[in-house]
């Protein structure tokens, strides 16, 4: 039994360095200047640590920011839908040159890395808006993130310290690649399905992912850990519901719960495609795309996450979407149901917007069985109150 290749490489390139050389690299990284780096650049700076971005070499080149966002490839025809950068003012450009080692710090000035300085560049941040977001609205969250960032870039090959705190925090649940390919075999699974979730799961998510159980070996219900935008439910929080929704209403290992540490772009469709290219390496041979994957507002029609995997070339990923459509629980029918599967019009079916739901948890008020288990929502009371 063979695993899915990881993207674009027989195995996986984690950047994290070896025990045996990591005295030594952090004692020449005191030595060295400094730059902060902001919460996405830590989780994308895990990912390469860990595998999840393989096979990336660290934060990208001005011909590689280039020409992902003209066209979703590395300058070398690799495919990648978003660029992966660090960006630092002005000043800080000014003090550093082109061969240069940097060493990288969290927000907390922890160290976790080094980057080898190869390029420098200004980017043009109303482009990249345009091409990754489909809007330079800074009323979109993404855009806002994006136009907010400093104005020049730092491209080159990152060595990584350690995963910031990823494992520690999160346990049996900071899964890299490599374990959760592990687990794959270990289970004998090899026609997996990846799940990604950024809320705690509701009916209708329940419903996707035992539908697609029925025919998969198994399925990686694969939680972003990172940061999100104010009023989305945090990642402790989620971790616990998605947990107790598994263990009252899953069959017993048939599942994988775990999550990955990048903070939410918002990109849409864009980062579903970043979504399936990771969930390759992690060892998962395809992904389910829902309504809205990844949206945020109406910035994108809901199902063009789904359409945009039509528009990839052959050979740009193994992975393969899942497409389903809009689920909810339809009183005629007397179950959970899809617009394939319901002939009935909108008046039987129960839909609940997100600001209701969370109007109705701050009220301590019950939320129907049909729409969330009422273990899952005696979890979210923990949230709002």
């Amino acid at each position: 039994m063979q695993l899915i290749t990881p993207h674009a490489s027989q195995t996986l390139t984690p950047l994290m360095i070896a025990d045996n050389e990591l005295i030594e690299q952090q004692q020449y990284a005191t030595t060295l200047p400094f730059i902060t780096l902001s919460s996405r650049e830590v989780g994308d700076l895990v990912m390469l640590g860990i595998g999840g971005f393989t096979p990336l070499y660290g934060f990208m080149r001005e011909q590689d920011w280039h020409s992902v966002c003209d066209n979703m490839h590395l300058s070398n025809g690799v495919f990648w839908p978003i660029p992966i950068t660090v960006s630092v003012s002005e000043q800080q450009a000014n003090l550093l040159s082109l061969g240069d080692d940097v060493a990288l710090k969290t927000p907390e000035g922890n160290l976790i890395g080094i980057l080898a300085i190869d390029s420098i560049y200004r980017p043009n941040k109303q482009w990249e808006a345009e091409q990754v977001f489909g809007t330079t609205d800074v009323s979109h969250h993404g855009v806002a993130v994006l136009m907010a960032q400093p104005p020049v870039n730092l491209g080159g090959k990152v060595i990584v310290f350690n995963d910031d705190g990823f494992k520690k925090r999160f346990g049996q649940y900071a899964l890299t690649p490599k374990e959760t390919r592990d687990l794959f075999t270990q289970f004998g699974w090899q026609k997996i399905a990846a799940f990604q979730t950024r809320n705690p799961m509701h009916r209708s998510h329940e419903y996707l992912v035992k539908t697609v159980l029925e025919l998969f070996d198994g399925v990686l219900i694969h939680s972003l850990f990172g940061h999100l935008k104010a009023g989305d439910v945090p990642a402790d929080i989620r971790l616990k519901a998605i947990s107790t929704l598994i263990e009252n209403y899953f069959v017993k290992n048939s599942v994988i719960h775990s999550g990955y540490p990048l903070d939410m772009r918002y990109a849409g469709p864009k980062e579903a495609l970043l979504h399936a290219l990771f969930r390759q390496n992690y060892g998962c041979s395809h992904l389910i795309i829902g309504r809205d994957h990844a949206g945020v507002g109406d910035f994108y029609s809901p199902f063009a996450a789904q359409q945009i995997f039509t528009k990839l070339h052959k050979h740009d990923l193994k992975i393969q979407p899942i497409n389903i459509d809009w689920t909810f629980y339809c009183q005629k029918c007397g179950g959970m149901a899809s617009n394939k599967t319901c002939p009935h019009d909108s008046s039987y079916r129960l839909l609940i917007s997100g600001t209701e739901v969370r109007r109705r948890l701050q009220a301590r008020e019950a939320l129907p069985v049909t729409f969330s288990r009422p273990e899952v929502v005696e979890e979210l009371y923990h949230w709002v109150n």
